[in-house]
């Protein structure tokens, strides 16, 4: 039993692909990504760009388990935002339904379509390019790439590391008041009292933290050196090459397709 527990941890943490490259690059892949989306607001780029996007995930050994986990709550935003560009948006062709401002046009289902692989495409990419960033990696290649100001590298990255403790004192706070037999009764109650005790846990917190950094040194303005140091390599040049790559098949499908939706001729 033990065997099989130890043998699925590694499998689950089995590095990818996507390791090999700078937590910067990652980042920049993501915005970069998003470029083609966000200047075109046709169905057909939308979808090729979804399409290269699973397919290098793939290519990159990202494990189907966690590729569906991570992109699972899109399946639950993306048609919020269809439906409403379906009811509310710019009409135009042939009319299906009309009711007071609920307009339904053959216009508006292909914008509801737009913005549902729109979603799709920008959730995705920043799930798995940033959300499977180390946040210290990210934080050394900020720093030491970006030129970022290192107080606010590090402040950033300790806040963020702090975060994780909120689901912690959540669980224990749930567990002391029902060891104390007030867990199950008020839930709306419970709920605001405890989300303001978590507020003032947060509070002291960072309080403790900031004093303890200013103590060591971390907010001088003197430049800092960096134990790890962050550089560029080959799969930084090779995913910067893959990205402009899906971002240019993208758009010449659209202008192939005949879809193709400048954002600055009509924005609706």
């Amino acid at each position: 039993m033990t065997a099989v527990q130890t043998g699925t941890t590694q499998a689950a943490a089995a590095p990818t692909l996507l390791d090999r490259m700078n937590s910067v690059t990652r980042l920049g892949l993501a915005v970069l990504a998003s470029l083609p989306i966000l200047i075109t607001l046709d169905w057909v780029s939308a979808l090729t760009m979804l399409c290269c996007q699973f397919g290098i995930f793939v290519a990159c050994r990202v494990p189907l388990p966690l590729l569906a986990r991570r992109t699972a709550p899109l399946l639950l935003v993306a048609p919020i935002g269809a439906v409403s560009m379906a009811l509310y948006g710019r009409p135009g062709g042939e009319i299906h339904f009309q009711w007071w401002l609920v307009t339904i046009s053959d216009r508006s289902l292909l914008l509801a379509v737009a913005v549902f692989l729109r979603i799709l495409v920008l959730g995705s990419s920043a799930v798995i390019l940033i959300g499977g960033a180390d946040p210290t990696r990210m934080a050394d290649g900020l720093a030491q790439i970006l030129r970022l100001p290192a107080r606010l590298v590090l402040g950033t990255l300790a806040g963020v590391r702090m975060v994780g403790l909120f689901a912690e004192d959540w669980r224990t706070m749930a567990l002391a008041r029902r060891a104390r037999g007030i867990g199950d009764i008020g839930r709306l109650r419970r709920f605001f009292t405890m989300a303001f005790a978590l507020l003032v846990f947060a509070i002291r917190r960072g309080t403790k933290l900031a004093t303890a950094m200013e103590a060591r040194g971390f907010g001088s303005e003197r430049e800092r050196t960096w134990a790890r140091p962050s550089r560029l390599g080959r799969a930084d040049l090779f995913g910067l090459l893959v990205t402009l790559a899906a971002g240019a098949l993208s758009i010449g499908m659209a202008l192939w397709a005949g879809t193709f939706w400048l954002v600055l001729w009509d924005a609706t």
